[in-house]
């Protein structure tokens, strides 16, 4: 990582000089990826077997590839004020650089009160998902619970009218990131104690001729709270994203999750625990209220060895059907292994295998529930309309990606 100071001239006279500094950062990352799912048609006599494959060069298998900028100013007395703008990059075809700072674009104002921060961030619901992920939500070892997750929540937008938030390659509709946030951010002198804040504004406008005022799909509200004392670290997370709020037809998901990590010096621990509710109002026969739910466990380990790093992870997810239709529930597993070599403190070479079970991952359009744990072989296909859902059932897929990645 490279630091560049800015030297400050005097402000006026008598007046004390600020410091300020501006780094810039990055992070180049490819890969070879293979991925290979097998499939069985449904509606066919008799039922044929499907196998897809393919092999692509691929980027952000062990870190997310991205440039960014990002600032601090000392203001005296404790207060400094930040920023921090930050692009994703397609380094495999070069497609896209510095095209947005969709990965995160904010302005904050710290000191002993804690952070404001203001922009585009990660939700304070996603970071469990994140920190407790042996993979880091990379790769074909990406955390399952992220997959499906995401994959709902881009699911849902569409069905509810587009893509919110910078579409797919950058969170879909507050799952990953969210747009328009305010967060808080506690101090870190609480005695391990850490936490955190936020709400998305909506920004729709409120028409008073129009029935039922502003469309508040776009908001988002969650909070995280946790304990670390350097070997252990548990965090409680919440969100709410709404989707739709007209009514019938109002639909919101809401995210609870809790993880915890214990480095044991020889092993580090991982583990998560979360539920996701897809809570449609008026979608039920007599206008009842529909939930769909997703439970989702994980369990990891990282084995640092010389100068690398062994990880393994252990996912499952189970959807529930809120309509109570026969043979609509499913479940997916998901079991990932890798190596992690570190050449230098920048630059490492990294290889990842994975495979997917799906049980009754049927794409039946009456059980429309059941399509983000059918998409979730993108976890191994993550190219986005890959897998066939035109009478194909997924049933198994595995994946592997090696590569490099350096950090500047």
């Amino acid at each position: 990582m490279k630091n560049i100071v800015l030297a400050m001239s005097a402000l006026a006279a008598g007046a004390a000089s600020a410091q300020s500094s501006l780094t810039v950062f990055g992070v180049v990352d490819a890969g070879v990826s293979r991925y290979t799912t097998k499939s069985r048609s449904w509606g066919a006599t008799p039922p044929q077997q499907v196998t897809q494959s393919q092999t692509a060069l691929s980027s952000s298998g062990y870190n997310s590839s991205r440039f960014g900028f990002r600032g601090t100013e000392d203001l005296g007395g404790g207060l400094a004020a930040s920023f921090w703008l930050e692009s994703p990059v397609s380094n495999d075809s070069g497609a896209s650089a510095i095209a947005n700072f969709g990965r995160r674009s904010t302005v904050s104002l710290s000191g002993p009160f804690g952070e404001v921060r203001l922009g585009r961030d990660y939700t304070a619901s996603f970071w469990n998902d994140a920190v407790f992920d042996p993979f880091g939500v990379n790769g074909v070892g990406t955390n399952l619970i992220a997959v499906v997750n995401s994959n709902l929540a881009a699911t849902r937008a569409l069905a509810t009218g587009g893509l919110l938030n910078g579409g797919l390659s950058a969170g879909t509709d507050s799952y990953l990131r969210t747009s328009n946030a305010v967060s808080y951010f506690l101090p870190a002198n609480l005695g391990g104690f850490y936490g955190q804040a936020q709400y998305a504004l909506h920004e729709n406008v409120d028409d008073s001729a129009v029935a039922g005022g502003a469309s508040r799909r776009g908001r988002y509200a969650g909070a995280r709270f946790g304990w670390s004392d350097g070997k252990t670290d548990v965090a409680l997370g919440y969100g709410e994203s709404t989707l739709s709020s007209t009514v019938p037809g109002a639909e919101k998901i809401k995210s609870l999750n809790i993880g915890g990590s214990y480095d044991m010096g020889i092993v580090k621990l991982f583990g998560e625990w979360s539920r996701v509710r897809d809570v449609r109002e008026g979608a039920a026969p007599l206008g009842a209220r529909l939930t769909d739910r997703y439970d989702g466990l994980q369990a990891g380990v990282n084995v640092p060895v010389g100068a690398g790093v062994i990880r393994a992870s252990y996912a499952r997810v189970k959807f529930d059907n809120g309509n109570g239709l026969p043979d609509s529930d499913a479940s997916v597993n998901k079991l990932a292994l890798g190596y992690v070599h570190h050449l230098s403190k920048r630059t490492a070479l990294y290889a990842s295998v994975a495979r997917i079970d799906i049980r009754n991952g049927r794409n039946n359009p009456a059980v429309m529930g059941v399509t983000p744990l059918v998409l979730s072989v993108r976890a191994i296909l993550p190219q986005p309309g890959y897998v066939t859902t035109g009478g194909l059932e997924p049933r198994r897929a595995v994946g592997y990606d090696f590569g490099i990645r350096h950090a500047f």
